[in-house]
């Protein structure tokens, strides 16, 4: 077993830098100097990149290590799919002789990745779009109709300082003039005394009705239960395997959350997801919308009949293509979906995790309009 925690890791990343070190530094032939550059350049990273992302995003958690470590895992993920891909470029250049193929490949291959971490990058560090989206919810009665939903997930403030980013989020959720406002976890990597500074902004967050946060698997990596205290400090509702009953215009509307699956193994008693707890108490045909991390927990909601759930935890996949290996795990990578009587929206999230790239991937901040049938 732990010879396995060894040797996967290392075919992997074996595979993740043999590939576009191939494509742009042996196939095209720079000669002795330029290969023997490129292929130390390449070592070099592929020994420091697993010792800055460990040494930075372990318990002492040291932020320069983590952002050249995340820096480089994104670079070398993006190189890594488009050397793959340019093996159609490389078919369609079959009547070009090697070395001039090779290193228009290279050439090409270089442009691209290049050219989407720059936008990747400032997609990341942008405050994100709204997406608007209405949600039908039958049992939903006319006094809430049109009850105004705010949705943030997975704003990951970490080693990178966005004190100004978050201002300008809450700024951006505040302008909406929600009834209601979400935060459906992984709300930051490390100790709150390493990360409030980042994550304090969102106390001046402004609702109607209600602020509810839940935790995400991140939380779990560090200080859960601290977050709980800390978000409850700045004012906000914490959901933690429990719900609140909301009232509008004479109808009313549960709304309810759990903990990650990541909190059953974390060793923190009381923690893990309960719904049964979390919907104790709940008055008949009253509609329940579910604040849950992980889209994947749509099954236990469609079983205990939820109207609405609302998730995030995949970014929509952040780099593109990792949306292909998130797809084995969850059921969505983002939007609306149904799963029998209930609905899923799960968004692609507001931040961001690691590196500091989106590409193809969008981060959100979403605005779901209840609706009554």
């Amino acid at each position: 077993m732990r010879g396995q925690l060894v040797v996967v890791p290392l075919l992997a990343l074996l595979v993740l830098f043999s590939v576009p070190w191939w494509t742009l530094v042996l196939a095209p032939d720079w000669g002795t100097a330029g290969t023997i550059a490129g292929t130390a350049l390449f070592a070099l990273a592929m020994v420091a990149m697993p010792v800055a992302m460990v040494r930075g995003h372990a318990r002492r958690q040291q932020d320069g290590a983590a952002r050249l470590g995340d820096s480089l895992l994104a670079v070398i993920w993006v190189l890594w799919s488009w050397s793959v891909l340019s093996l159609v470029l490389r078919v369609a250049l079959l009547g070009v002789d090697d070395p001039v193929r090779s290193r228009i490949v290279a050439g090409a291959t270089v442009l691209v990745a290049a050219g989407l971490l720059v936008h990747g990058n400032r997609v990341a560090m942008r405050v994100p779009p709204v997406k608007a989206v209405d949600v039908v919810i039958p049992r939903l009665g006319p006094g809430l109709d049109g009850l105004r939903v705010a949705v943030l997930t997975d704003t990951h403030f970490g080693p990178i300082d966005r004190t100004r980013w978050s201002e300008r989020v809450v700024a951006a959720v505040n302008a909406l003039e929600a009834d209601v406002v979400c935060h459906a976890g992984d709300l930051a990597d490390g100790a709150v005394a390493k990360r409030r500074k980042q994550v304090d902004p969102l106390g001046g967050v402004q609702a109607g009705l209600g602020r509810f946060y839940i935790t995400g698997n991140h939380e779990y990596f560090g200080e859960a239960q601290a977050w709980l205290d800390h978000m409850e400090g700045l004012g906000w509702d914490t959901l933690h395997n429990r719900s609140t009953l909301l009232e509008r215009g004479g109808d009313r509307i549960l709304f309810a959350g759990i903990d990650d699956p990541t909190g059953t193994a974390s060793g923190l008693p009381g923690h893990g997801p309960d719904l049964a707890a979390a919907l104790a108490g709940r008055p008949a045909d009253v509609p329940v919308v579910l604040l849950a991390h992980q889209p994947k927990q749509v099954r236990e909601a469609r079983e205990a009949d939820v109207d609405l759930q609302i998730s995030g935890h995949t970014h929509g996949g952040q780099i593109w293509p990792f949306h292909l290996l998130v797809r084995f795990d969850q059921p969505t990578l983002s939007g609306l979906t149904r799963h029998g009587a209930t609905q899923l929206y799960n968004s692609r999230g507001t931040g961001f995790w690691g590196p500091p790239f989106r590409i193809f991937a969008p981060s959100e901040i979403t605005l779901l309009t209840l609706r009554s049938a």
